[in-house]
């Protein structure tokens, strides 16, 4: 198996946190974003849509997309599960996840954040205040949903991760970057800083892996 990464993608961080749980150490190749690696015609040929993480399977499949390499993961290497077997426990789990996956990380994934930059001179404080503003808002709803739960637990969906914290953990660690205010989530801070004392998630983090740059140690 060969994963396409990039430190600090969040996305990439998904997927390293899955194959951490599921024991799984592919060849990984890496693609900085921040140099435009991802833009050349060498790995759009590759992936064409130009972004990571991007999964070839031993046999030559590929799969682009986090959540649906993750899933595919979890069909292919069903242990430890990283999907509830509950119907209403899975459908919840994938819900807290598309909240993140879908609706505040593209908002303030790298291609917007340049954006900001490039076209509208975006200085350094307006680029936060978009970030953590974006950040707040997903994380009022998410700290209710987690909430409204009428047992709590120590993961978003029990006491195993599920691909619900798999998706909250690199939320929560990026807008601990932004230095976004997390006290009034206190939820959501619960879920991180317990996950985070498992190898699984410790070791997927940015500073963690291989192309982190060491000036930013």
């Amino acid at each position: 198996m060969i994963v396409y990464d990039y430190f600090r993608s969040s996305a990439a961080f998904r997927l390293r946190i899955a194959l951490n749980l599921k024991g799984l150490s592919p060849e990984r190749r890496y693609i900085h974003l921040a140099n435009n690696a991802h833009r050349t015609d060498e790995y759009r040929a590759i992936n064409p849509q130009g972004l990571v993480p991007y999964m070839i399977d031993d046999d030559g499949f590929e799969l682009s997309q986090s959540l649906a390499i993750i899933e595919y993961l979890d069909e292919t290497h069903p242990e430890p599960p990283i999907i509830p077997a509950d119907l209403k426990e899975r459908a919840f789990a994938r819900s807290i996840a598309q909240i993140i996956a879908c609706d505040i990380h593209p908002v303030n994934n790298k291609r917007i954040l340049d954006k900001l930059v490039d076209d509208f001179q975006a200085g350094d404080s307006v680029k936060t205040r978009w970030y953590c503003g974006w950040i707040h808002e997903g994380f009022v709803a998410l700290e209710k949903i987690l909430e409204k739960r009428r047992v709590q637990s120590a993961f978003c969906v029990g006491e195993i991760p599920t691909i619900a914290d798999i998706c909250l953990i690199p939320q929560v660690a990026n807008a601990n970057r932004f230095k976004c205010a997390l006290e009034v989530f206190p939820r959501v801070v619960g879920i991180y800083q317990h996950a985070m004392k498992l190898s699984a998630f410790h070791d997927a983090q940015p500073s963690k892996q291989p192309d982190f740059p060491s000036a930013e140690i």
